[in-house]
């Protein structure tokens, strides 16, 4: 278990061993006991078999009187609601199940004295020689403090957001009308000055812009109004409205559906019949299209030469569609990053383009409203492809909430009237 060494002189190996053992197992208990994150040893059967200090103190419980209880009855887990976690969704139970290590940073801990801690989850399963899960570490800590200053600092970007946005719209509105020909009139060097301004000033909104978003994406303000989306005909007409963009950089635009039907997203469609698969998901249409253009208007920027594709496919499971580019594409220590806020790649390229570095960090958040997944996959000269993957909604599942939403709709004005 501690990984000792079989080495040992005949006749006193078993001594050697008995000592090595101690000393190990002191050094162990040494190290768990003087660890200030909460550290829980279950068997399989979920019996704590340790709780060190750190545990005790977070919870409440006495670490002698926790060993040989439930763990479901020592760490009871809540959401913010103070809903215990159902027995499927519990991550001490979940661990058992999947044999897969389980990371929960939402939850709260219910302590003795029934006071509520949010807490951060990392539980480890210890599999036996049989494949079986013999025991769980799970490794707990309070991030009450952390919280609260998370909540500050996101309190603070969205009120001075906010606020700077009057200003600077106020600004950029006297600059478009210094800059329109039949308000004003100036000469060049004065118009170059002033476009020079305005742009800058759109820059600084679309920064505030940004950090309003992300504060409200962090704490769950973001605002989302779901409906039934097919996804093929969302995004061609994305598609053709987003190609001016790239052809004005002289960019090819296509538009690929499943594996092999590439279009020409650059030329007319009027006409144009093909039967494909009718790609159901449940999202706010106005969200998405925030993804998508950012993902596009990224690959626009970035790419020289080359071509910008928005691809769709999918199974019975999942809907998948990307941005896919040409360009010098992203280093593999970036990439794991890219979503993080203010984050953004240090290369000659984009020094001389401008960025919040918030984009991605949005994109990611509005995914996850609608339990999407979002990764990027890029090799170095060969461009960057941006992937996302949404549940997909059976044919029948999606006229089911197609007609929930009508009807919905049609309750709507009477309930106004009602009320007024």
């Amino acid at each position: 278990m501690f990984g000792l060494s079989k080495g040992g002189k005949s006749g006193k190996s078993g001594k050697l061993l008995a000592a090595d053992l101690k000393s190990e197992q002191q050094k162990f208990e040494l190290i768990v006991n003087t660890i200030e994150d909460g550290v829980a040893l279950l068997d399989a059967e979920g019996v704590i078999q340790l709780f060190n200090p750190g545990a005790g103190k977070i919870s409440g419980w006495n670490c002698d009187e926790a060993r040989g209880l439930s763990s479901r009855s020592v760490l009871k887990l809540v959401d913010n609601k103070n809903t215990p976690v159902a027995d499927a969704d519990d991550p001490l139970t979940k661990v058992f199940s999947t044999g897969q290590p389980v990371r929960n940073n939402t939850l709260f801990l219910k302590t003795k004295s029934e006071k509520q801690l949010p807490v951060s989850l990392n539980i480890s399963p210890l599999i036996g020689p049989d494949g079986t899960v013999n025991a769980a570490v799970v490794v707990f800590r309070d991030v009450e403090e952390e919280r609260a200053e998370e909540q500050r600092r996101a309190d603070f970007i969205s009120t001075a957001s906010h606020e700077m946005r009057t200003p600077v719209a106020a600004i950029e509105g006297y600059l478009a009308l210094a800059l329109n020909n039949k308000v004003t009139t100036i000469d060049n060097r004065a118009r170059d000055y002033l476009e020079k301004a305005h742009a800058s000033t759109q820059h600084l909104g679309q920064l505030f812009q940004d950090l309003l978003t992300s504060a409200k994406a962090e704490d769950g303000r973001l605002s989302s109004h779901p409906v039934v989306v097919e996804l093929g005909a969302y995004l061609e007409q994305l598609a053709d409205d987003l190609k001016f963009a790239a052809e004005k950089k002289g960019l090819f635009m296509e538009f690929v559906v499943g594996s092999s039907r590439h279009k020409d997203a650059s030329k007319s469609t009027g006409g144009e019949r093909t039967i494909r698969p009718l790609y159901y998901v449940l999202v706010d249409p106005d969200r998405l299209r925030e993804v998508v253009t950012n993902l596009f208007d990224n690959a626009v920027k970035y790419t020289d030469t080359g071509k910008v594709s928005i691809g769709l496919t999918g199974d019975d499971q999942v809907v998948q569609f990307y941005v896919r580019d040409t360009g010098p594409g992203i280093p593999s220590e970036d990439a794991p990053h890219l979503f993080q806020k203010f984050y953004r790649v240090d290369n000659s390229a984009t020094r001389t383009i401008g960025g919040t570095g918030l984009g991605l960090f949005i994109c990611q958040k509005i995914v996850q409203l609608y339990n999407g997944r979002i990764w990027v996959e890029s090799e170095l000269g060969k461009g960057s492809t941006f992937f996302i993957n949404f549940p997909r909604l059976t044919a029948q599942q999606a006229a089911e909430k197609q007609a929930a939403e009508a009807a919905h709709q049609e309750l709507a004005p009477i309930n106004s009237l009602a009320s007024s």
